[in-house]
């Protein structure tokens, strides 16, 4: 998606509202951007992102949104003056399109529709349970 408020593209979905939860906010901002009515399926991906800018720190989740069929397809369109456009991208295009971190939360959703298992990441980087593990011992 090539939001209008930003200069790179990005994933589909949006910011949640109050007390809504994560899997509830990406299937309403796809119905509110796209006119898309989907079935929320599997997390795929979340991703710790450290604040950059003026903004603080968030939680990133990507969950599976199955195929599309060629009518949902067609019936695709731009419902909000948050887009300027919308496309399909092949992996090599997603890479130039998205920031770097972004690609690398796509990368890591990817491994996980291969593996079946969710990915936990930070700004991207995957971590396994020992690096996390060891991470926050060495907090205390």
């Amino acid at each position: 998606m090539d939001p209008a408020y930003k200069p790179d593209w990005d994933l589909p979905g949006g910011m949640s509202e109050a007390n809504e939860p994560p899997a509830e906010t990406v299937r309403r901002e796809l119905k509110e951007e796209l006119g898309l009515e989907v079935m929320v399926g599997d997390l795929l991906c979340v991703d710790w992102v450290s604040p950059h800018g003026p903004w603080d720190d968030s939680l990133m989740f990507v969950f599976s949104g199955g195929r599309l069929r060629s009518d949902e397809i067609t019936a695709l369109k731009i419902t909000d003056g948050e887009l300027r456009r919308f496309g399909f991208s092949t992996e090599a295009e997603a890479a130039v399109r998205l920031r770097p971190y972004v690609w690398r939360r796509v990368i890591n959703a990817l491994a996980a529709l291969r593996t079946g298992r969710a990915v936990y990441s930070q700004d991207g980087h995957p971590l396994t349970s020992s690096q996390t593990w060891l991470r926050g011992n060495d907090a205390r």
